[in-house]
Parts: C-alpha cells; structure tokens; sequence
C-alpha cells in the first residue's frame, strides 16, 4: 500500500489532478486500514472500511458507490486499480485524456500493441489470454480486447446512468468475476469504449494473489452462458442506448 499510495500522490502532483482517493479496505487483518488511514500524502485519502470480509465484488460495489456519490461535475472521471502496486498509476493520465476525447470507458490492456507483461505465471497468463479470446469471439464489443482487467477509468455520468438503472442488481456475480460483469453491462449500455497498452509489474505485486484461478475459469463460463442466453442483462437494456 504505502509505495502505490506515494504514486498515486506524486501522479495528483505531477498532473495537477483534482479529486481524492478511495481505500476500501475489505476486512484486512494486516495493516492496511491503520496504513491507509494514517498515510501522510497531499491528495484527500478516504478509507471505507469493510467488515468482515466480504470479496472482491462487495469492495467494487462499495468503492464505485462513493466515487458517484460526489461525481457531480460532467468531466468527472471515476478510475479503479489494484492495490498491490502492480499497475502504474501515471497511466491514468493517458486514460483521462481518452475519456476527454469521447470515450466512455478506458480500460488499461494488456493486449494491446506496445503492452508488457512482467512477472506472471504461464498458467495466469495462460488464463487470462484464454478468457480475452473467448469475450472477443462470443462478445466482441468494438475496442476491447481486455475483459477481466480492473483498471480502468469510466466517465462518471455514464457509470452513474447505468448504475441507476440497474440499482443493486448491477453487481450480482462474486469475486473476479464481477469486473468482466461490470464491461459487459456498460457495453451493452452503448458505452464508447477503448483500451489503453499497460505494462503490468506483476513482479512488483505486495502479497499473494487471492484468485482461484479453477473457481473463476467456471465463473467466467458461466457469465458467458448467461449473457448469451440473455439471462445476465436485463430486458430493459435498449433504454439504456
């Protein structure tokens, strides 16, 4: 935490950025919410504290929900990343630039053209490959060849527009599974999407890694299962275009 903090404040910094950051804090029992609460930075740190623990889908809900609550200006951009340092923060301000340029949604890619990869196991790497190519032929939204990856940046009124309509039943999948959800209901929404290339320090990743990469190659098929037969997005769908 402390070394993705220190840069994400020198980016602010860097960029002249105006906002804050949002810790969720999903009932750690290290010392993530005593170093997050009391990290000495310039850019506003907010800490929603989770408890118990409840998995990776409840610290979205609860992180993207504080960001649109204060999202109130239509440049608004609202981004999200992984806490274990493995991606950079001063990618941001590429994504920003692509939001201010007509994009709804920016997703940090690792399979774009000038993208890297370090540190990743063959199997993860395998994995992840493996459930990029199955969205992108089963999918296929224009623009988007990174399904699973959570870094992205949304324009806030459009995440806001769909959130709204689908109120609690927006996030219904748990764990890794609830980021590929998330895509897919912001695409169908109509959302104008584009990928930014990412080079990925997993070398650099704090702390084990918490997927079950068994349970979410299930998950994942099921998501594609239940979008193709219509059951994940609800019928209303066309409003939302």
């Amino acid at each position: 935490m402390p070394p993705l903090l220190a840069r994400i404040d020198h980016a602010f910094t860097q960029f002249q950025w105006k906002g804050e950051v949002i810790v969720v804090n999903d009932g750690s029992t290290d010392t993530t919410l005593k170093v997050a609460s009391n990290f000495n930075a310039l850019v506003p740190i907010r800490v929603i504290d989770l408890q118990p623990n409840g998995g990776l889908a409840g610290a979205i809900r609860a992180g993207l929900n504080a960001a649109i609550s204060v999202a109130n200006d239509p440049l608004d951009i609202v981004v999200t990343l992984d806490a274990d340092d493995s991606q950079n923060p001063f990618l941001i301000e590429r994504m920003l630039h692509q939001i201010y340029e007509g994009s709804d949604l920016v997703i940090a890619s690792r399979y774009q053209q000038g993208a890297r990869i370090h540190g990743l196991t063959a199997s993860r790497k395998l994995f992840s490959w493996a459930a990029g190519m199955l969205f992108r032929v089963f999918v296929g939204f224009p623009g988007v060849r990174d399904y699973t990856c959570g870094f992205r940046a949304y324009k806030a009124s459009f995440l806001k527009r769909v959130m709204d309509f689908y109120g609690e039943t927006f996030i219904t999948q748990q764990g890794f599974g609830c980021m590929v959800e998330i895509l897919l209901k912001i695409g169908v929404a109509g959302a104008i999407m584009h990928e930014a290339p990412m080079i990925l320090r997993y070398d650099l990743k704090q702390g084990a890694s918490k997927m079950n990469v068994k349970k979410t190659i299930r998950q994942t098929l099921v998501l594609l299962y239940q979008y193709r037969m219509g059951k994940l997005i609800r019928n209303e769908k066309t409003s939302l275009a």
